[in-house]
């Protein structure tokens, strides 16, 4: 008992070890966590997942594949369809049935496959999903366009392409229960109708549960948990192994219900996605025997990589592009970044535990070939993507742009001097007036509240990666530092104060942590800005250098405000008492200079006459 205590600890350090070195190098937790793997099974021999679960490991996989594919399903909004471009539509319809087919046929005549496994596994190879393309894009950074495209065939193949799994396993199955078609057909279809009617009244019941607010919010996890376990459960009952099937229905169907709000399941099921993808993949690796794990590196398997990475992929893109506007360049980059991931890997392992005992002893390849196409695929096009987008020419600038809260004129007069210094810069309000002023002004705008559900889906953040919320309503800002905190950092997010915040006593006042770092110096709040500006106050641009410092332009204009330091690598610093700059000559200085006090009286002299 103490030893199996040992091993899970084990095994969850491990997978926190993995995600976080996955998160400092930018790349998909995929990777580490089968090297740590593989590292712990065949290749050291301290795991073995069958010694430790026993009879339990089977249940154990079956619900956590079910888990990460309801998560998955979950995030397929039918209603985003229609906007998306017709690439993105013809990546689905026609680029993953020839990666389908192409994969299938390589597989049977490579491996002398029978062609149920061969089918099977072709389906599996169409699957690439966010958890491995976003890590990978983040890293690569490619064009606007490129990113979108792959961005949401990876979000739309992940529930199809497993779902389509699912029905090819079902379709295999059905066959071996009678030697007749028609009753093969009866049996597949029996499967189908029994995963899609419990599935799609499990997600309408739970939904109207849900919109009727007839569970308290902490509860609503624990029953999405439960009555997921049970619908799994109830379709296996009814038909034999379309329990996976009714569990995506359900999600796909609770995700598009109207009027229920699932961002709190999701956020939970995305945590407990993390949890089962991180212990399962190090026990899947573990499971591989040491025969298998060099077959990996045999020569089939990188045969198998090349014909997916070079002729299957190409082909695809080739045709699902054709008569489009994308470019020759932009269609080698779509070619080339296709990482295959978790739902591959689960599922594969899944199905070869179940075909194995079907009598389809073939079936013990899918695990090994699907790991030889994952790591190849991860390794290869995260070492090689970025350098081929920058050779192409479609690589986008690092996120140092500014997201501004407020298109108001402090807000905007801010905005022109970043924009002048040729950072992104964006202004989002949702006062028209302001968006108006802002656009005549020659600032990309975004007109709403950039942290509603429509911006989420709508509002593009290319090359952004600070947030300056500049509104003079407090509550705002501070709702929007809470929000972009976990998309740019800590770091990255800046409030400007208000008068409340320097009239309050400390127990009155929100606390830093939630509303950022504060902009500018201590007696500087938005009123005082705006006023400011009302006046006549212009911000001045001035380049340091070895002769003349940061020391000595405060020495030539003792009225000038500092607003930020700009770095010729564009990384734009706020001043601020809490953060004060060092003295550096290789950086812009944007500040703020009052109108002579001469001026505003001849001003306000010409304005009494």
């Amino acid at each position: 008992m103490h030893e199996t205590a040992l091993a899970i600890a084990v095994i969850g350090i491990t997978a926190l070890f993995c995600q976080w070195s996955a998160w400092l190098a930018r790349l998909p937790a995929i990777l580490f966590l089968l090297l740590a793997g593989l590292a712990l099974g065949p290749i050291s021999g301290l795991l073995s997942p069958d010694e430790l679960f026993g009879d339990l490991l089977f249940p154990l996989v079956s619900l956590a594949v079910a888990v990460i594919l309801f998560e998955g399903s979950l995030t397929l909004n039918f209603n985003e369809l229609g906007h998306i471009s017709a690439v993105v539509r013809r990546m689905i319809t026609v680029a993953a049935p020839v990666t389908w087919l192409i994969v299938a046929v390589t597989t049977h005549f490579l491996f002398d496959l029978s062609w149920e496994i061969s089918i099977l596994f072709g389906a599996l190879m169409v699957v690439t999903g966010p958890t491995v393309v976003t890590p990978l894009l983040r890293s690569v950074r490619p064009s606007e366009r490129v990113a979108n495209i792959l961005r949401w065939e990876g979000i739309i193949i992940d529930p199809i392409g497993a779902l389509l799994v699912v029905v090819v396993y079902e379709f295999i199955v059905s066959q071996t229960q009678g030697a007749a078609f028609s009753q093969s057909l009866l049996l597949f279809t029996e499967i189908i109708v029994v995963g899609l009617s419990i599935g799609a009244a499990a997600g309408y019941a739970l939904g109207k549960i849900l919109a009727g607010r007839r569970l308290p919010e902490y509860l609503q996890n624990l029953a999405t948990l439960s009555i997921l376990f049970m619908v799994f459960a109830f379709c296996n009952h009814l038909a034999h192994e379309s329990g996976l099937l009714g569990v995506t229905v359900m999600g796909m169907w609770l995700g598009n219900m109207r009027g229920v709000h699932i961002h709190n399941i999701l956020n939970f099921k995305e945590n407990l996605t993390i949890l089962f993808i991180s212990g399962l993949f190090i026990i899947l690796a573990a499971r591989l025997p040491t025969q298998q794990l060099l077959g990996i590196i045999a020569l089939g398997p990188l045969l198998l990589l090349v014909v997916i990475q070079f002729v299957a992929r190409p082909i695809s893109v080739l045709l699902a592009t054709l008569g489009s506007n994308i470019g020759f360049r932009e269609r080698i980059l779509l070619s080339w970044i296709a990482p295959r991931g978790i739902v591959a890997a689960a599922v594969s392992a899944l199905f070869a535990l179940r075909l194995t005992d079907q009598g389809f002893t073939d079936a013990e390849v899918l695990v090994p070939l699907t790991f030889a196409v994952i790591l190849g695929t991860v390794i290869f096009q995260s070492a090689t993507a970025r350098p081929l987008a920058r050779i192409l020419g479609i690589v986008e600038p690092e996120p140092r742009g500014v997201l501004i809260l407020g298109a108001n004129s402090v807000a905007r007069k801010i905005a022109l001097a970043l924009k002048q210094q040729s950072l992104a810069v964006i202004v989002s309000d949702s006062n028209w007036e302001n968006i108006r002023a802002a656009r005549m002004a020659g600032l990309k705008t975004f007109y709403g509240n950039p942290v509603s559900e429509f911006a989420g889906d709508r509002l593009d953040l290319t090359g952004i990666g600070n947030l300056m919320a500049m509104s003079p309503l407090k509550e705002l800002n501070v709702i929007a530092s809470m929000h972009f905190r976990n998309e740019f950092g800590d770091s990255h997010v800046f409030t400007i104060r208000t008068s409340g915040d320097t009239d309050k006593t400390e127990k009155h006042q929100v606390a830093a942590q939630l509303k950022g770092s504060a902009l500018f110096r201590n007696d500087m709040t938005y009123a005082k800005l705006a006023s400011m500006v009302h006046t006549g106050a212009e911000i001045k641009a001035t380049k340091l250098s070895e002769t003349f410092g940061l020391d000595d332009l405060r020495q030539q204009d003792t009225s000038a405000i500092f607003l930020f330091a700009i770095t010729d690598k564009g990384k734009v610093k706020p001043f601020s008492d809490e953060t004060p700059l060092k003295n550096s000559a290789s950086c812009t200085i944007l500040s703020l200079i009052p109108e002579p006090k001469e001026k505003q009286s001849t001003t306000d002299d010409d304005n009494a006459g």
